[in-house]
């Protein structure tokens, strides 16, 4: 009878393949495309995007309001008078502008 001194050279070939097998595999679910930090960073875009939807959204409601009140249905005077003002610089005769 022989013993061996050695284990046998395939199940060092097997063990060493499975070794990095599981480190490439592990790596790329953490590191990958498709990995844990890609993941966060999609979600906290995907905040940042939510948060400027919404601030857009008030935007758009904020003209939409300004716009209904100057349209011929509804006509706010003091809006009026206060765009003319700004865009055309008007000013009425009482009044005294200080610069």
């Amino acid at each position: 009878m022989t013993t061996r001194k050695s284990p046998a050279l395939g199940a060092l070939f097997f063990l060493g393949g499975a070794v990095i097998l599981g480190s490439y595999f592990s790596f790329a679910a953490v590191q990958g495309d498709y990995g844990v930090f890609r993941r966060a960073e999609v979600e906290a875009e995907a905040r940042a995007l939510r948060l400027e939807l919404a601030i857009l959204q008030q935007d758009v409601a904020r003209m939409e309001n300004l716009t209904r009140r100057l349209s011929d249905q509804f006509l706010d005077l003091d809006l009026l008078d206060e765009r003319a003002r700004d865009v055309l610089g008007l000013i009425r005769s009482d009044e005294v502008v200080i610069r």
